[in-house]
């Protein structure tokens, strides 16, 4: 199992098994495997006082049971309906570059759960679940009602549905053995077998010369799970991601460069995103800064980290150093602010041509 940062990087680009493009169980070695929330977005354009309206905090994110989902809903306006989810929203991404990546998740037998079953293998990506029977607004597919301010922040209220009951029944062993890395959802260690289920896969990934990668997803997921990720630096992860207010607050540091020393001190490989100020990328041989991608004019900040994660995932697993992976992810992230939803709508490849990081 790697236990460095030296060898995290080396697992992701030489050591791990077949290289990119050669045979592995069903066909070509998979980059990266996703794992999290199976959600359909509802997006709708919101004032500050509706949030306040509404009891929700601006830019964060909150689990909601299916009344209060109803009624924050009846209260949002003009809707458009998207895939989404943390995980696949970076599976999304890692297709779009031409990459190779699956999602694993849970989904209903419903229109949503069809329609987030349809989209996300029309872009490329490999899904293959047994869906839940429904019951109409009983057992559903997953939903996260996103408000969009003028600011482009956006605030989410989630109902999980059966994304809740995600196990080791939806792992997929074939795809868990034959990838460079397993890419873990922090939202999923809000839900009990979905954290068992989850180490099931670290330790089938390890056994297959992977590595894996946590993104602790959000602030409150910090706040809950503190102990349980600093646990997981302890051997168990070789890359993690987190913003600037997250790894703060996993450390308790008073700021973000002494959180950046503390993480340096784990061994993993570390990407940390500044927002307008760029990245971090925390390195066996020190913090490297990468300067944020230029973009015209915000407009919806919905799956930026998601997409960072894509281009960073995707450029390690493809041949990228690691400052060149966070530029690559800096270009994906700046793609997806640019217009409203949380999956690319331009060529994230041509874009990574033109910034001179592949041919």
């Amino acid at each position: 199992m790697p236990s460095d940062q030296d060898s995290a990087q080396n697992s992701t680009q030489s050591s791990n098994g077949p290289p990119p493009g050669d045979d592995g169980p069903g066909g070509r070695r998979l980059d990266v495997v996703c794992i999290g929330n199976a959600l359909v977005d509802v997006l709708a354009s919101a004032k500050d006082e509706d949030l306040a309206d509404l009891d929700l905090v601006k830019g964060t994110m909150v689990l909601v049971d299916s009344l209060r989902a109803a009624a924050i809903y009846d209260r949002m306006g003009a809707t458009t309906e998207a895939s989404g989810g943390s995980a696949a929203n970076t599976a999304a991404g890692i297709a779009a570059l031409g990459g190779r990546a699956a999602f694993l998740g849970r989904v209903a037998d419903d229109g949503l759960g069809r329609a987030f079953t349809h989209d996300i293998r029309s872009v490329g990506v490999a899904f293959d679940p047994t869906p839940t029977a429904a019951v109409p607004g009983e057992v559903v597919t997953g939903h996260c009602l996103v408000l969009v301010t003028e600011d482009a922040e956006r605030t989410m209220a989630t109902h999980l549905g059966v994304a809740s009951e995600f196990g080791a029944v939806d792992l997929h062993d074939g795809h868990l053995a034959s990838t460079q890395i397993v890419y873990l959802e922090g939202y999923l260690w809000e839900q009990p077998t979905a954290t068992a289920a989850m180490r099931e896969a670290i330790d089938i990934a390890h056994r297959h010369d992977a590595a894996v990668a946590l993104t602790v997803s959000d602030p409150f997921c910090v706040q809950h799970h503190q102990g349980e990720f600093l646990e997981l630096l302890n051997g168990d992860l070789e890359l993690l991601f987190a913003n600037e207010e997250e790894i703060m607050m996993l450390f308790g540091a008073a700021s973000f460069d002494a959180a950046a020393d503390a993480v340096a001190e784990t061994g993993v490989l570390a990407v940390l995103t500044r927002g307008a100020r760029g990245s971090v990328v925390v390195t066996a041989s020190g913090p490297i800064e990468v300067p944020v991608a230029p973009v015209d004019r915000v407009v919806d900040t919905t799956g930026a980290g998601d997409l960072f994660a894509a281009g960073f995932l995707y450029g390690i697993t493809n041949g990228l150093l690691p400052e060149e992976a966070a530029r690559l992810g800096g270009v994906c992230a700046a793609e997806v602010i640019a217009h409203v939803g949380a999956r690319p709508q331009g060529d994230l490849r041509a874009l990574a041509v033109a910034a001179g990081l592949f041919a």
